[in-house]
């Protein structure tokens, strides 16, 4: 199925393919390439009115997620009836409140993946369970997949 990856910011620049291509890689790893995902980057006006809307609260943030399907817990893949259900939601990343972080924690914004879907697995008897951060480059994962490198999300 589709992954849309809208830039609806102007403020701060982003490599919009890089970011497609770490999203389809973890959509192919979980299995879910046949659910829809719309990834949607904007900017801390635009953030903050979808959090006071949603979440009453009146501040930017970096991640809002809008999940299609309810699930008893992360990491449990839908299981849809029809084929309308085969869609994952739609996620928004607050790249504006992003890059003031990095500003802020003396990070270095062209370093770091504007945003990366890390995956990792979990002792076998979880599933694969998919988390939004921000990581330099290369995420240090020990065996189990624990992350041992978090970045500012």
């Amino acid at each position: 199925m589709s992954l849309i990856v809208r830039n609806a910011q102007r403020l701060v620049p982003l490599r919009r393919a890089l970011l497609r291509h770490h999203l389809e890689a973890a959509r192919s790893f979980l299995n879910v390439q046949n659910f829809d995902l719309g990834v949607i980057c904007v900017n801390n006006k635009r953030i903050q009115q979808i959090n006071r809307l949603y979440r009453e609260q009146d501040s930017a943030t970096d991640v809002l997620s809008f999940p299609f399907h309810e699930v008893p817990h992360p990491g449990v893949v839908p299981i849809p009836q029809f084929r309308d259900e085969y869609n994952l939601g739609d996620i928004y990343l607050g790249i504006e409140f992003i890059y003031q972080q990095c500003h802020e924690n003396q990070e270095d914004y062209s370093n770091i993946l504007t945003a990366l879907l890390t995956i990792w697995k979990k002792p076998a008897s979880e599933s694969p369970c998919i988390c939004a951060k921000i990581y330099e480059a290369e995420p240090n994962l020990d065996p189990m997949g624990e992350c041992l490198k978090p970045g500012i999300l």
